[in-house]
Formats: structure tokens, sequence, C-alpha cells
């Protein structure tokens, strides 16, 4: 368990320190390149989900819908837990990160209303919407928790 809390510790850190870094050193839509025709830091808030997703709904069921599909994701993140992490380092990392990511973004949502986005990756002039670190960490989660589940776990079922 404490690899599972240190992880979660560790990404809503590093989430809330780079969210409070671009809200002190950039003006709110402000872009500055950091490679070329691939990466910019461009600070956006996004009062939806991923893509933006509700954000033209009433704030205060929004603020709801999000706050309370978070708090039950994240008791689901606690059984799956006290399950899957007795198998694996692997599904406690995975969890870890994105209960970590699911954390962040809801503190950036109890305390202004919106999520704080700044990492916008593109190639010419189409760009994949602005990110951040608690976005990256529920994304890398899911990642790993599915390759676990799906492929080690699979081939060592199919074995015995």
């Amino acid at each position: 368990m404490l690899a599972f809390f240190t992880i979660i510790l560790t990404v809503l850190c590093l989430d809330q320190a780079s969210k409070f870094w671009i809200m002190h050193h950039f003006v709110l839509h402000e872009s500055r390149v950091v490679i070329p025709d691939l990466f910019n830091l461009t600070y956006l808030t996004n009062n939806g989900a991923a893509f933006s997703l509700l954000a033209g709904q009433p704030a205060l069921w929004r603020q709801v819908f999000f706050l309370g599909t978070a708090t039950v994701a994240l008791v689901c993140i606690w059984v799956a837990q006290r399950s899957y992490g007795r198998r694996s380092l692997w599904y406690t990392v995975a969890l870890a990160l994105i209960a970590g990511g699911a954390i962040g973004n809801m503190v950036d949502r109890f305390r202004f209303g919106f999520v704080i986005d700044f990492l916008d990756v593109y190639v010419g002039s189409s760009h994949w919407p602005a990110f951040n670190i608690a976005d990256s960490a529920i994304t890398v989660g899911v990642i790993l928790f599915i390759v676990k589940n799906l492929l080690f776990d699979r081939k060592a079922t199919e074995q015995a």
C-alpha cells in the first residue's frame, strides 16, 4: 500500500506544481513553442471532460456530475487495488496513476470550477486536445492496466 499512496501523492504533487507554474508564468491562452511543429506549452482551461465533453452544460450540474463521477471512480480504484494490487505491483502502479490523475483534476474542479490544461501536441496545424500531467497519468495507468491484464495475465492463464 505504501507504493500505491506514494505514486498517488507523486502524481498529485507533479500535477498541481506544473499547473501552479503555468498559471503564474503564462497568461490564459498564451502559447510558447517547445519543439517546433510538435509541442507547445499553452495555458488553457477546460470546463468539460476529455475533449471538452459536456463543456456547454450548466456549471452546477457539470461540477456535481464530474466530482461525483470522480468520487465513484476513486472508490472503484480502491476496491480494485485491494484485489488486483495483491496480484502484481504493475496493477498497483496502474491504479495509483489513475487515482493520482483523477485526484489532480478533482482538485482543479474544486478550486477553480475547471481543469487547467497546458500540454499541446500537434503536427502542422493538427492539434491533439490540450491535456495535463493528471490526464497523462490516467492514460498511462489505463494502458498499463490493460497491457498487464490482457497480455501478461492472459498468457499466464493460457500456459496453466
